[in-house]
């Protein structure tokens, strides 16, 4: 399972998105994506309190530690790969959080446009 070209919206090569915690499908701290990426983890977004709370209410609870998957729960401030229909999803609701378009994976673009991720960069 090897990840696609690690190529981000603005052509150029993708770049870390989060060490601390470690982000990504492949857990390598970049937004990579596969065939077996289902999600597409390929937005990487600075959480927010309001996009956290979002993302609990619709049923994806990034704020919770959940040690038996080695995974101590988002904060504020971290950056995280998240699903490009999520992070939609948020736009769509007025809490998007804010993107690093140097470390969104091109494959990002199958799903939300260029000029939303744009309104959204950090």
């Amino acid at each position: 399972m090897d990840p696609e070209d690690s190529i981000n919206v603005l052509g150029t090569d993708l770049i870390v998105c989060g060490m601390d915690p470690v982000t990504g499908f492949f857990r390598d701290g970049h937004c990579n994506t596969c065939a077996a990426d289902q999600g597409s983890h390929t937005v990487c977004a600075v959480m927010t309190a309001e996009f956290l709370a979002f993302s609990k209410y619709v049923g994806n609870d990034l704020s919770t530690p959940r040690p038996e998957f080695n995974f101590a729960g988002l904060n504020p401030g971290d950056s995280w790969c998240l699903c490009a229909a999520r992070f939609l999803q948020a736009h769509d609701e007025g809490c998007a959080p804010k993107v690093s378009l140097e470390a969104t994976h091109q494959r990002a673009l199958d799903i939300v446009s260029l000029e939303v991720l744009r309104e959204n960069a950090a």
